[in-house]
């Protein structure tokens, strides 16, 4: 194909891709099937053309559309890595682990669920084999729900059912072309038909390997883009060579599934990259990765469109048949999946509850794209399929795609809209007045000091005045109509304006980056949880989402196991380094949110409902709190630190404030406002390492704090501290069991601990002792320790303890009169 011409058909391409988007928004169409719709009727036009109906004119551009090299590797290889990247980049990762198993099960057993549903069905209707069926079933069973999702972010449907979706088509490429690689092995003369056996060894292989194949190169990848923070473009290339090198060198040199491994290498860097690349950097990726992947979507929708018509030139009576039974048995496959698999997952608590109506849009929107007709090109140009399979896959294939496309995706806005699913919940509607009045009320506020300001004419001022005034008295009814809501609703919306706060406070706190950016996606993730948390489940929900963003998690859990039995920190460490600075933040934001209530809330819902939302705040700063201070007690050098940090961040975001306006009046010049920058920015550098937090120095502060060691000399406490190992608690945990004999003696540092013995039972806490009189004693223990909040003790092995009491007499004379008081005999 000549290469002028080719470019030349590209940037045509190019420019429809860019009228159909508004053509799209005018006509209510999703984009990609109207971008489908546009590519088929080329093709269509194409044919014709060169079958003699519009004569020599548009025959070079037609026979040059005809010879474009449209391939399957061309969709695989050069389009799918950027459309899978750039979504993995989008994602809320810390959102969707909540929701893994849902996602996992829908991605899995879904596609296996349809391969095989739609091949048996259609065994009894062709000449193909049952293989080929099979075969055929793996390539339409993947779906591409893009258009039911962008539809969906439009109305008020949950964010999990969203999530959820988005998940599953990110996976099912890869389960689905896993099985189209088992069956096509069948099909194939001249290649073994692998057993059972083989194929259940076979099938994870691919899967499993990806994922650890995609998380090495993103783990190597955001290192070296750490090192080019100072380069964006360097940044975005590495970017581009990840997405690319992972798929190719997974695909042809490691044997996994280069789907699964872009998808985990961009989920990776998804993670990483807001605590390793600059908050700009980040952001200018991101936007580029938009702009690549919307490019990537549009030609793969038209250069696939564009086959459809010589893919299905030779369709029969019979084929067409066909294509129905196909359509019929996938809509029953994903029926199946929503109406067995999702009620059953709800019961069990794994996924969130679905409404019938959600779950009939999900149904319907299950449209066929890109891959299932990369798979069907792989199969038409492979020399050892049989010519019969490759023609009746080819028609089936395409032409079901072709009718999910223009049928399923033409209605589904159709469909949405007479399932009510496109209006705002009554809740919801609520909170639109609300937030219509709030603004009504900001803004004749500030238009008033704009009059006044410029001494505009009096007679138009008070004819605007009054539309304005008109308008602002009819959404304030809206709004006060919401007295005849149940308080519980008022609350909750109330709750989820204050939710909505908290997030803009967290993303302002980032922006003036007092906020480290490893941190500022788990706060949001956290709030938006509690966001969706209060919608579905009220006061409730807000105050168990406010304790669950508290809550250390399994990681943390690990982390602890890892320190007390392996001796390993590192996770420890940097775990609870992060928490005490997200716990610093989340405090002075929820103090600052009392505020918003009076001054906004208030106006709208009354003092009543003001005062219930104080209490629910005040509620969540009580625990943030507690927690906060727990942290300070087991960390007070560390916490010293990360506070005196925190003031000299607030005191350069002032400073560089200053500076804007003394450039902004003129007072100083270009050169001398971009050096006092760059001071600023050094110093912003500086603060962004955080402090290390050493377990083993912190050891030597928490000895300071008990009174029976505050008389040592600093060569004893050293001495000491060094014999010392800690060990962490979590509440519920068995420290010590009844009938042990004792081989450690605890000091507890912070947290504490409940003694039960003889039905009895009584607390131990910070600065406390316990274990000193069984160590001594070699006697199995009468009762049983339990911490009842998180607890850091430092523990002594019976000979370091005996040193210690050498040492250290009021700790001598201590346990002797403990001893004493429980009737033992001590010789010390």
């Amino acid at each position: 194909m000549n290469l002028i011409l080719f470019v030349a058909v590209i940037a045509v391409l190019l420019v429809l891709i860019a009228l159909c988007e508004p053509l799209a928004e005018r006509l209510r169409l999703p984009y990609t099937v109207l971008l489908a719709l546009v590519g088929t009727l080329i093709g269509i036009g194409a044919l014709l053309v060169t079958a003699g109906v519009g004569g020599e004119l548009f025959a070079p551009a037609a026979a040059a559309i005809l010879n474009l090299p449209i391939r399957s590797n061309v969709f695989m290889y050069l389009l799918l890595p950027t459309l899978l990247f750039q979504v993995a980049l989008r994602l809320n990762v810390r959102r969707m682990l909540d929701d893994w198993v849902p996602i996992i099960l829908m991605a899995i057993v879904a596609v296996i669920v349809a391969t095989f549903v739609i091949g048996f069905a259609l065994a009894p209707f062709t000449s193909l084999p049952l293989v080929a069926c099979l075969m055929l079933g793996a390539i339409v069973a993947t779906t591409d729900p893009s258009a039911v999702v962008s539809i969906f972010r439009n109305t008020s449907a949950p964010l999990r059912l969203s999530r959820i979706v988005e998940g599953e088509s990110l996976l099912n490429d890869a389960a689905a072309i896993a099985l189209y690689s088992f069956f096509l092995t069948f099909v194939m003369a001249g290649v073994p038909n692998p057993t059972l056996s083989d194929a259940l060894v076979q099938f994870p292989v691919p899967i499993l390997g990806g994922i650890a194949f995609g998380w090495i190169m993103g783990r190597a990848s955001s290192s070296l883009m750490s090192w080019l923070d100072p380069f964006p473009r360097g940044q975005l290339s590495i970017s581009v060579g990840l997405a690319y090198l992972t798929f190719v060198i997974g695909e042809q040199l490691v044997g996994v599934s280069g789907v699964v491994a872009t998808v985990v290498a961009g989920l990776t860097i998804n993670m990483l990259g807001p605590g390793r690349i600059g908050p700009g950097n980040w952001t200018y990726m991101r936007e580029v990765w938009d702009s690549l992947a919307h490019w990537a979507t549009s030609f793969i929708f038209v250069l696939a469109a564009l086959l459809v018509p010589r893919l299905i030139a030779d369709a029969e009576l019979h084929d067409l048949f066909l294509i129905l039974v196909v359509t019929v048995s996938a809509i029953v496959a994903r029926a199946l999946v929503l109406y067995g698999m999702l009620p059953l997952l709800s019961r069990f608590k794994l996924s969130p509850p679905v409404e019938s109506p959600y779950r009939l849009a999900i149904l319907w929107g299950g449209l066929r794209g890109a891959v299932t007709l990369a798979l069907t090109l792989a199969v038409a140009e492979s020399a050892l399929v049989p010519a019969a399979v490759k023609h009746e896959v080819g028609i089936v294939a395409t032409g079901f795609a072709l009718v999910t496309l223009l049928v399923q995706g033409t209605t589904l806005r159709w469909l949405i809209g007479r399932l009510r699913l496109d209006r705002l919940s009554p809740l919801d509607q609520a909170l639109s007045n609300q937030v219509i009045a709030v603004t009504l009320q900001n803004v004749r506020e500030g238009v008033s000091r704009t009059t006044r300001r410029h001494e505009l004419n009096s007679d138009v001022v008070r004819s605007e005045a009054k539309q304005f005034a008109e308008r602002l008295s009819r959404s304030l009814e809206r709004a006060e109509a919401a007295d005849d809501t149940a308080e519980s609703d008022r609350v909750t919306l109330g709750l989820v304006a204050l939710g909505g706060r908290e997030r803009d406070m967290i993303l302002d706190a980032f922006r003036q980056q007092l906020l480290s950016d490893r941190l500022v996606e788990q706060m949001l993730s956290d709030v938006d949880r509690l966001i969706e948390s209060t919608r579905i489940e009220g006061r409730n929900g807000y105050r168990e989402a406010g304790r669950r963003s508290l809550n250390l998690g399994p990681r943390y859990t690990l982390a602890i196991r890892l320190h007390n039995r392996l001796g390993l920190q590192g996770l420890l460490t940097q775990l609870t380094a992060a928490r005490f600075e997200i716990l610093l933040n989340q405090r002075l934001i929820l103090s600052d949110l009392h505020g918003y209530i009076d001054t906004k809330i208030r106006r709208i819902h009354g003092k009543h409902i003001a005062d219930l939302l104080h209490e629910a705040l005040k509620q969540r700063e009580a625990e943030a709190r507690k927690s906060l201070n727990g942290l300070r007690l087991q960390y007070p050098a560390y916490a010293t630190e990360m506070e005196r940090r925190f003031i000299r961040r607030t005191a350069l975001r002032l400073e560089e404030n200053e500076y804007h306006v003394f450039f902004g009046d003129g007072l100083i010049g270009r050169e001398v406002y971009t050096k006092l920058l760059q001071t600023i920015e050094k110093a912003r550098k500086q603060l962004a390492q955080r402090p290390r937090l050493d377990l083993a120095v912190e050891k030597a502060e928490f000895t300071r704090q008990f009174p029976l060691f505050q008389d040592m000399d600093d060569r004893q406490r050293q001495k000491l501290v060094r014999a010392f190992r800690t060990r962490y608690a979590e509440p519920g945990e068995v420290l010590v069991r009844r009938g042990d004999v004792e081989r450690n003696v605890y000091f507890i540092a912070s947290g504490a601990v409940e003694v039960s013995v003889g039905g009895q039972a009584y607390p131990l806490g910070r600065g406390e002792i316990f274990g000193e009189l069984g160590l001594l004693t070699h006697r199995p223990r009468r009762g049983q320790i339990t911490a009842i909040t998180h607890c850091t003790m430092l523990l002594l092995d019976e000979p370091g303890f005996r040193k210690l009491l050498k040492r250290n007499e009021p700790l001598r004379q201590a346990v002797l009169e403990t001893a004493r008081q429980r009737g033992a005999v001590l010789e010390l």
